[in-house]
């Protein structure tokens, strides 16, 4: 146990949402007290469809940044992106050691090499049921059924009691990797848990989540019979998936080809590891499939969630240099949408259906499980830990509140539920959890190798153009008098076709060439008052005569 003589200066533990609070994805919390911090998590988020050009969205670390002497270590939960993603941008910023399970580990140790940041970067490996020391924490791993292997939840002794962050969790009675550890839970409730953070994803569907074994199942009617190849697309990060896949796969005969950098990838890791076993000869390079039978080939692939770089879009697309969709192809997509990315789905669906192939998702066919808690298995967690705070996250507003809800149908009093967001701190001590000061918080957009350069000014710009069009006007005036030597020259791009729109586009010369005009009879030679003249008159008049409103970009150059 730890002494409360040895804290005495520090009297509140404070926890702070830097991400994954009201939106999926960049899963980031900060717990402190003291002159001690530690991280849980450090994910990405992916951009909206609002956010042109943008790749990634991670979490404003500002805050870490400016208290990283006091930082004791960063615990990952599991693998998914949307809680490791955010790793390498935030080692560039700060360094602290990582601590996380194997399979997370490793893949955690793909990202810091490739971008040169493994040797700068303390990365330990740890088993469930491990406690790890931090500073003032003590840092429980604890075994929980997800979509990945090796996925835990944190019981986090602090000076004021006991922490419980369950992660992303399923109850799974038939796991590949053993059931999620229950009866720790109930040893955790019956000394008695201050606070609990626990998933809130599937917290609006009821009843229990189905166990992974229904999708091997799934795949084996879908592999029975079928004569024509099978291209499978799923989350590259479900081990046990892929495993069911090359099981099944084995079965009945047909070769595996794995295309889609993250799956091969992940399907490195988990074998070296000893996650993934790979029956015997079955996994053969993509340019082998060439000469086999249809029925002998099964390729399994990226781009589940519709991403347009993803192996299965440009396969769809005629844009994969090694395979494309042939009619009659299965295509099997085991995955379920991220909310966001259903038209990015639908895309690709209804492509392949134009070549032809024969789709099945899980809508039709039940060949995804969720690895998220439905009601019945949240109620039991609820029921085990007993805790005197609660505080839902990982997810939107509707998801923490319908989890407000459902702890209060477990007789949990309203004042002791905090529904938070990024940036809010809460302030825990024994007996009480109130409101404390805002801290920087919000979202880093990643554009390229650019981070953080890509604002809302930006986007709005982006917005503009992609909406709208843009619309160049070019002066060139002398250095001697500034009388106009050439021009207004106009250059459109997005807006019209300028070769069915000759007439306007002389129409624009004219209010341009009469606004610099105006400017100089006024003794206005300014060459931001000539700008600021040329955009007003011409944007005016656009909008008057098109209802658009296009980008206008005055280049005045003196010769």
């Amino acid at each position: 146990m730890l002494e409360k003589s040895e804290f005495d200066l520090a009297e509140k533990l404070k926890i702070i949402a830097l991400g994954g609070l009201n939106e999926i994805g960049k899963n980031m919390t900060v717990l402190e007290y003291g002159k001690d911090i530690i991280v849980v998590d450090c994910g990405l988020g992916f951009p909206e469809d609002d956010m042109y050009g943008v790749d990634l969205v991670i979490a404003d670390m500002t805050y870490l940044v400016k208290n990283q002497n006091r930082i004791r270590g960063m615990f990952l939960t599991h693998g998914h992106e949307d809680h490791i993603g955010g790793i390498p941008y935030a080692m560039q910023q700060f360094k602290c050691p990582i601590h996380a399970t194997r399979l997370t580990a490793g893949l955690v140790k793909l990202k810091l090499e490739e971008h040169h940041l493994d040797r700068v970067v303390q990365l330990h490996t740890h088993e469930a049921g491990e406690t790890v020391k931090a500073g003032c924490f003590q840092v429980e791993f604890i075994h929980v059924n997800h979509s990945i292997a090796d996925a835990v939840a944190f019981a986090i002794k602090t000076p004021v009691g006991v922490v419980v962050m369950t992660g992303d969790f399923k109850i799974d009675a038939m796991a590949e990797d053993g059931m999620i550890n229950l009866t720790r839970f109930g040893e955790l409730g019956r000394d008695g848990v201050l606070a609990l953070l626990c998933d809130s994803t599937n917290v609006e569907r009821p009843g229990y989540t189905p166990s992974e074994r229904k999708v091997a199942e799934s795949f084996e009617r879908q592999f029975s019979g079928c004569r024509e190849r099978i291209i499978v697309t799923t989350f590259a990060s479900n081990a046990f998936r892929l495993q069911s896949l090359l099981t099944v796969a084995h079965k009945f005969g047909r070769k595996v080809a794995v295309t889609g950098r993250s799956m091969e990838n992940i399907l490195k890791v988990s074998t070296d590891l000893g996650y993934l076993k790979i029956p015997n000869n079955t996994l053969v390079e993509l340019n082998a499939i060439k000469q086999l039978p249809k029925h002998k080939i099964c390729i399994v692939s990226t781009g589940s969630q519709g991403e347009n770089m993803s192996a299965l879009y440009r396969m769809a697309f005629s844009e994969h240099r090694q395979v494309e969709i042939q009619a009659g192809d299965r295509v099997i997509i085991s995955a379920s949408a991220i909310p966001g990315n259903e038209k990015a789905i639908g895309k690709i669906i209804n492509e392949l259906y134009r070549k032809g192939a024969d789709v099945v998702y899980d809508k039709l066919e039940g060949l995804h499980v969720s690895g998220h808690a439905c009601q019945e298995e949240l109620k039991l967690i609820h029921g085990l830990l007993k805790p005197r705070f609660f505080i839902p996250v990982h997810g939107e507003q509707r998801h923490l509140q319908a989890h407000s809800r459902l702890a209060q149908s477990m007789g949990m009093d309203p004042k002791n539920i905090f529904i938070s967001d990024i940036g809010k701190t809460l302030e825990l001590t024994r007996g009480s959890c109130k409101w404390g000061a805002q801290v920087p918080a919000g979202r880093i957009l990643v554009d390229g190798t650019g981070v953080g350069d890509v604002g809302s000014v930006v986007l709005r710009d982006r917005k503009h153009l992609a909406q709208d069009g843009m619309l160049v006007v070019v002066v060139n005036l002398s250095a001697e008098d500034g009388s106009v030597i050439t021009g207004p020259d106009i250059i459109t791009r997005g807006f019209v076709y300028v070769k069915e729109s000759e007439n306007l586009m002389e129409e624009l010369r004219v209010i341009a060439a009469h606004a610099i005009d105006r400017c100089q009879q006024n003794g206005k030679s300014d060459w931001s008052v000539l700008k600021a003249a040329i955009k007003n008159d011409l944007s005016g008049y656009l909008f008057k005569k098109t209802k658009r409103n296009p980008m206008i970009l005055p280049v005045i150059m003196e010769i």
